[in-house]
């Protein structure tokens, strides 16, 4: 496994325990992945709440890196909404973020990413 891409789905499945999704972290960190984190996505996923411990403990393994959405990512972003007819910038960056490193996104939206990529790999928990 080389890395995966986690959207914002995926990062509440960490925030709530998921077992399935535990055990995709397990795997990819024993197989020394990273796990690429949009910071689009977990903006979607994130309210500082204290019921957010496992996903604050999960953004602070030294696997894990939070993606930056910088200006030519946005644009880029809204060039693949705009060519795919969709809406969901964040979607898109969780795309875009997934083809630069090679990854497969973990997700619980398959059906919106296939829209926008229907060759991305999709990992559902």
């Amino acid at each position: 496994m080389a890395g995966v891409t986690l959207d914002a789905g995926a990062l509440i499945g960490v925030e709530r325990g998921h077992p399935r999704m535990q055990a995709l972290i397990d795997e990819a960190v024993a197989a020394g992945a990273t796990l690429a984190v949009p910071a689009g996505a977990l903006g979607q996923a994130w309210r500082g709440s204290p019921r957010q411990a496992l996903l604050a403990r999960f953004l602070r393994l030294p696997q894990v890196e939070v993606v930056s959405l910088d200006e030519p990512g946005a644009r880029a972003a809204g060039v693949l909404c705009g060519r795919t007819a969709t809406a969901d910038v964040i979607d898109a960056s969780v795309v875009l973020c997934a083809r630069l490193r090679g990854d497969a996104v973990v997700t619980g939206d398959a059906a919106d990413l296939a829209r926008l990529d229907p060759d991305l790999r999709r990992l559902v928990p």
